[in-house]
């Protein structure tokens, strides 16, 4: 029997943000989607490893990287991973400290700014560009239901510029790992074939018609990717 998938969300997103997905996988697969109640790196490590044993580790962006470190960190407790518009981190020095500093300074005026004016800059990111008005709304609810303090803490603890890169980690990684990334979103296309190139057991699958978020913009094809990874690689 195929493992369960533990669905992880990414920055600002409650589980919820899976939903559809797992409802593509109803009958074919089990699902979970976890709720973060954590808002720290560790904390969140802690969530993943206390509700994923035996899963495998479904993450998105910020929760593909929480994903990534919480199996190299104990990867005999978890069935595989699978990571969606993620990397393994930022190589370059330089570039990782102007991102921590970045991110530093977002987290500073997070903590100052009423959710409403987070919601609001957090949407209108290029990286979101190519999602639809009716898209961006249906997941505003969840990212207004989130504090900006917790949000500040996260983004503090667990952003890209503070977290070491570990691609160097996954040359040894014996796990299944599938790394999916949208067409339209080419710095995470190319780090999905990173991942896979690094990986003994890595794949990459690329999601057309779809940008930095492929599980919202095509679920069902996202769905077959997770079915299809399951029953071709998962165990083999």
């Amino acid at each position: 029997m195929a493992p369960p998938l533990l669905f992880i969300p990414g920055f600002m997103q409650p589980a919820q943000a899976w939903a559809a997905v797992a409802e593509a996988l109803r009958g074919r697969a089990e699902t979970r989607l976890l709720e973060h109640s954590e808002h720290r790196l560790e904390g969140r490590l802690s969530e993943i490893a206390a509700a994923g044993e035996g899963a495998v580790l479904v993450g998105y962006s910020l929760g593909g990287r929480l994903a990534l470190r919480a199996v190299l960190r104990d990867p005999p407790r978890f069935a595989g991973l699978v990571t969606v518009g993620a990397t393994a981190g930022i190589d370059d020095p330089v570039t990782r400290s102007a991102r921590a500093e970045a991110d530093d300074r977002l987290a500073s005026w997070m903590e100052a700014a009423p959710i409403e004016d987070i919601v609001a800059v957090w949407e209108r990111q290029p990286l979101f560009a190519d999602q639809s008005e009716t898209l961006v709304e249906a997941q505003r609810a969840g990212r207004l239901a989130q504090d900006p303090r917790e949000l500040a803490a996260l983004l503090r603890s667990a952003g890209q510029g503070v977290l070491d890169p570990v691609w160097h980690e996954l040359l040894e990684f014996e796990l299944p790992l599938l790394a999916i990334a949208g067409a339209r979103d080419e710095g995470y296309t190319a780090a999905a074939q990173r991942l896979a190139d690094t990986a003994p057991r890595g794949r990459a699958a690329i999601v057309e018609d779809a940008g930095h978020a492929p599980q919202l913009q095509q679920p069902d094809a996202v769905a077959r990717l997770l079915a299809d990874f399951l029953d071709h690689d998962v165990g083999q």
